[in-house]
This record gives C-alpha cells, sequence and structure tokens, in this order.
C-alpha cells in the first residue's frame, strides 16, 4: 500500500483550510491596509479585525471587546501570565500551576521565579489530572493567578477546569475583603476547537488560543480577557487594541483565524465524535502489539486527537525519522520541546511522562500521534502495518 503522506502530528500543527489559505492571500493583496490608518483602506481592513473579533466572540459567547489578538499561543500565555500577575505583585506574588504544563507557561513560571515569585507546581496524578482540591490546598492569602492547561498536548488529559473555576470563584466570594480576586488563566491551546468553551460560564478570566492547532495561519493567535480584569500589556507602542497589545494587527491572519474558528466549530459534534471513534480505534490497535504502551485513555476522559504511546526499547525519535521513511509524520512529544536534552546529550523525559509515573526507558520511547478531523481509519491500519513491520527489527538493533 503506497500512501503519498500521512499526516498524524497534528497537536503540533494543522494544515490550513484551503479557504483560510484563500482568505489570507486575498487580504494580504485586496485589503493590504492598515487598520490605524484612517483613509478608506485603513477603515477596510480595520473592518475586517472587526468582524474576526466578533466570530471569535460568538464562538465563546463573550463580548467582542474581550478578544485580544496576538502572534499566537506563546504570546497569549505570556501576556496572561506575566500580565496578570504584574498587575497584581503589589498585592501578592504567589501563582499556582500544575507540573505538566507547556513549556510557554513553564518556562514563564520560571521568568517570575527569577522576578521574585513563588510559583507552586501542582502534581496531577497516574491519569494526568490535577485535583482540584489540590489546587485549593494550595491557595494562600498572597496567591493572586491560577494557571491550568485544559487539555495536555503530549497525552490529551483534560483537566477539570470549570471545576477549579468554581472553585476559584467561591474562594474569591470568600475573601472580597482582600480587595482582588485571584485570577484564572486557562492555556486552551489544545482544547479550542476539540471542545465547547464557556469563559463566563468556567469563570475563567483569561484564555489562550493559538491559530495554526485550528486548520488557521501561523504567527496569530488570541487571548480572552474578561472585561475589568487587571492585566498589565507586555508589549508597549503605539496603543493599538486599547493599548492591551501594541503593533500592526495582523489583518490576514486574524482573518483567516476568524475563519478557523468559524469552520472548526461547523458540523462539531459530528466531527469531534468521528475523532473520538478514530482515536479509541487507534488505541485499540496499538495496545494489540507487543511491548508497547499506551499512555493515553480511550473515550471522552481524554481528548479526542492525541495518542500517547511507548514503544520499549526503541528511542523515539529513531521510530519517528523510520516512520517518515514511509511518508508518516509523528511526534517523540510536544514540538516546543522535543529537541530538549539531559547530560551527555541523554533524552530528558518530559515533566507530563514524569508526571504519569513513566521510567525513563518509557519516557524515551514515547511517541505523540494527533489526528484531525481529516484524519481516516485507512491512515490509522497503514500506519498499524507499517509500526507492526518495523518495530521489531529496531529493537534488534537498539542500543545498549
Amino acid at each position: 500500500m503506497n500512501k503519498d503522506e500521512i499526516y498524524l502530528d497534528n497537536a503540533a500543527t494543522t494544515r490550513a483550510l484551503d479557504s483560510v489559505a484563500d482568505k489570507v492571500k486575498e487580504v494580504m493583496i485586496k485589503d493590504y491596509g492598515n487598520p490605524s490608518s484612517l483613509h478608506k483602506k485603513g477603515l477596510e481592513a480595520e473592518m475586517i479585525v472587526k468582524e474576526a473579533r466578533e466570530e471569535i466572540a460568538s464562538v465563546l459567547s463573550c463580548s467582542p471587546k474581550e478578544i485580544i489578538f496576538t502572534s499566537g499561543g506563546t504570546e497569549s500565555n505570556n501576556m496572561a501570565i506575566i500580565g496578570g500577575s504584574m498587575a497584581l505583585k503589589r498585592k501578592g506574588k504567589h501563582i499556582i500551576t500544575t507540573n505538566v504544563e507547556h513549556a510557554s507557561v513553564r518556562n514563564t513560571m520560571a521568568f517570575l521565579e527569577e522576578m521574585g515569585y513563588e510559583i507552586t507546581y501542582v502534581p496531577v496524578n497516574r491519569d494526568g489530572v490535577v485535583s482540584t482540591e489540590d489546587i485549593k490546598k494550595a491557595i494562600r492569602d498572597d496567591t493572586v493567578l491560577i494557571s491550568v492547561m485544559m487539555v495536555n498536548n503530549e497525552i490529551g488529559s483534560v483537566m477539570p477546569v470549570s471545576e477549579i473555576g468554581e472553585m476559584i470563584n467561591e474562594v474569591n466570594e470568600l475573601q472580597v475583603h482582600k480587595n482582588y480576586k485571584i485570577l484564572f488563566h486557562v492555556d486552551c491551546i489544545q482544547a479550542f476547537g476539540k471542545y465547547r468553551i464557556n469563559p463566563e460560564k468556567s469563570h475563567i478570566d483569561m484564555l489562550s488560543v493559538s491559530g495554526h492547532k485550528i486548520h488557521g495561519p501561523k504567527g496569530v493567535g488570541f487571548i480572552y480577557i474578561k472585561d475589568k480584569t487587571k492585566i498589565k500589556p507586555i508589549i508597549y507602542g503605539g496603543g493599538q487594541q486599547n493599548g492591551m497589545r501594541s503593533g500592526t494587527d495582523n489583518v490576514p491572519g486574524i482573518a483567516g483565524l476568524g475563519l478557523a474558528a468559524k469552520e472548526i466549530y461547523t458540523d462539531f459534534e459530528t466531527k469531534t465524535d468521528c475523532m473520538y471513534e478514530l482515536k479509541d480505534y487507534m488505541i485499540d490497535r496499538l495496545s494489540e502489539m507487543d511491548n508497547v504502551t499506551v499512555n493515553s485513555k480511550k473515550g471522552r476522559e481524554y481528548a479526542p486527537h492525541i495518542i500517547n504511546a511507548s514503544f520499549n526499547g526503541i528511542r523515539s525519535e529513531v521510530l519517528l525519522h523510520a516512520l517518515e521513511e514511509k511518508n508518516i509524520y509523528v511526534s517523540s512529544g510536544s514540538a516546543c520541546s522535543s529537541n530538549a536534552k539531559g547530560k551527555n546529550d541523554k533524552a530528558k523525559i518530559s515533566e507530563t511522562l514524569k508526571g504519569i509515573g513513566l521510567n525513563q526507558g518509557q519516557g524515551e520511547s514515547a511517541v505523540r500521534f494527533s489526528i484531525s478531523s481529516f484524519t481516516t481509519r485507512d491512515e490509522i491500519d497503514y500506519t498499524i502495518e507499517v509500526l507492526s513491520e518495523m518495530i521489531g527489527m529496531l529493537r534488534m538493533f537498539v542500543r545498549k
């Protein structure tokens, strides 16, 4: 069986929809005005930004003024965590997060630690899920921010975000005498487009999203900031977006992001149901293979698009490149951290894999498969067929 390309790395990035690519090209060539300009071309560009903001606000059931466009998920996470904590630094310098966050959160926390903040990293259980009660126990009088991802980008575990938001809201109501509220930030970069998200109902103050995870353009994303939330900008300049994010708006990217957000939630239930069915099927097939441990779970307990498995005895990068020779594209982990090395150039196990109890060998052999609504069962069958043929041979050549 010959396949031109089987792309199973959608958690790293997705191929832009044809309609999105066409929209971006049209705006770059036709509606190229600066939205800050007062002439007709500028007003036309401003209208495109306004329409995209309204489209995204409609999806989140929020006000358009609560949407700020950014360069992507990393900037959105930085803006929420740094901006939120800096706005409340006179109230306290304690932040709570989990020990399985994406590098764009984890490294931002490390930066704040250098600035004198104290970070509490709450561990997850063996399923990769944090306990709301453990988050609550970590809250102190000087806690100003809690940041939790909704969907883990490596294994697909889903955090109880609404439950955590409700708990934080109750704590804030009990501590109204403090004259400030603990801010709740949620990294929704792997969750947006896979779940219906209502930040108001979940008591979320800030929410991060990236365009290239939902078949939109790279280099564009947004942050939801609840109205009246105290947050300081981290980029200064011409005062665009009400001073919250200076810099000329990326109008083509924003237009593509707005369209991608609309398209990802069109026929949403049908697409997600198909992805869950395909995910469960792949997990079943992988579970049948010798010396393969599946680190993700079937069903709605985990996200619909991420399957992580350890191919014991084979280094993940070896298997990744062997699959690449067959035009099958997967990941050895998060695309933003897959190059991390420890001492003696030894592969560094991610905090997520350590957090769920994997040992060094299991972590070094972990591969992430991530599907989209365009993935087919035939592609999964071919991937399993190729894996079955190659893993025995690869184990024969494993370095001792």
